[in-house]
């Protein structure tokens, strides 16, 4: 079977198209589909094995990023979000994708229903005052659970935020997540661009199946995407670069479900639509 993958979009949305493009690379067919679509039909959530939140900066990061893009889905759609969680769909937010997840308090912890969405952790300023834009380098920890980094050490993605400082709500919480393995990804210890507490980079759910992350996956799914891969040998522009191997290790997870009929999918057979 082919994984579907739906991606929301929305006004200030700009790297839906990269990341289109990262999981059709992984083997995945995707559809892209503006917020008001989705609204218009929830029951749309789903038809879908994977779901992507892009980056960019969603209704001009008024009042703070993601901020506006997370109360919509909050408001409109996070019942069929959370069937879909139910359901173990993966999920992934990027930058500012990762800002809407963490603002709608889906992560690091899904809320639970019925007791009202509390938001655990937020991206703020980063400590410089300044956007940035350059590639950091990342590590993995060994004990994460999440399904996405999984096979992955030390690596190096580009970002490009403003609001990116990971801060969670108390410490007591973060050490609850350290050791329930929910870090996904950290700065290297000498490359932390932003001042996020503990250098993290990216967190993940409880299961390990929807992460959020403020570096670029999607931007470095080919050798050539590296900054210095001109002087890289032929063998080592012939491995899989880290950005593609997350997306591929969603997909295969999803795959490897499917075919032991843990969790049927189900999902459309279109490929790269933008609607």
């Amino acid at each position: 079977m082919q994984p579907t993958t739906l991606i929301i979009r929305t006004a200030g949305t700009n790297c839906d198209r990269e990341l289109a493009h990262a999981f059709a690379l992984a083997g995945a067919a995707t559809n892209t589909v503006h917020l008001n679509r989705v609204i218009d039909n929830p029951a749309m959530v789903d038809s879908f094995d994977l779901i992507g939140f892009a980056g960019g900066f969603s209704y001009g990061d008024d009042i703070a990023a993601g901020r506006i893009f997370a109360n919509r889905l909050r408001h409109r759609l996070l019942e069929p979000i959370r069937n879909a969680i139910k359901c173990g769909v993966p999920m992934i937010g990027i930058c500012n994708g990762f800002q809407v997840l963490v603002k709608m308090g889906l992560l690091p912890n899904p809320a639970t229903p019925g007791t009202g969405d509390v938001q655990q952790a937020t991206l703020a300023d980063n400590t410089s005052g300044r956007f940035i834009a350059r590639w950091v380098n990342l590590e993995v920890p060994d004990n994460t659970k999440c399904i996405w980094t999984q096979g992955l050490s030390k690596f190096s993605l580009p970002i490009a935020h403003a609001e990116g400082r990971f801060v969670p709500a108390s410490n007591d919480l973060l050490g609850q997540w350290e050791a329930a393995g929910q870090i996904a990804l950290r700065y290297a210890a000498d490359d932390n661009p932003n001042g996020s507490v503990a250098d993290i980079a990216g967190v993940c759910d409880p299961t390990g199946s929807i992460l959020g992350l403020m570096p670029h996956p999607e931007r470095c799914t080919d050798a050539k995407h590296l900054p210095d891969w001109s002087h890289r040998s032929a063998e080592q522009l012939a491995e899989t670069p880290a950005g593609l191997a997350m997306f591929r290790n969603a997909v295969e997870h999803v795959v490897k479900r499917s075919q032991s009929q843990e969790q049927p999918a189900t999902g459309v057979s279109s490929s790269m639509q933008a609607v």
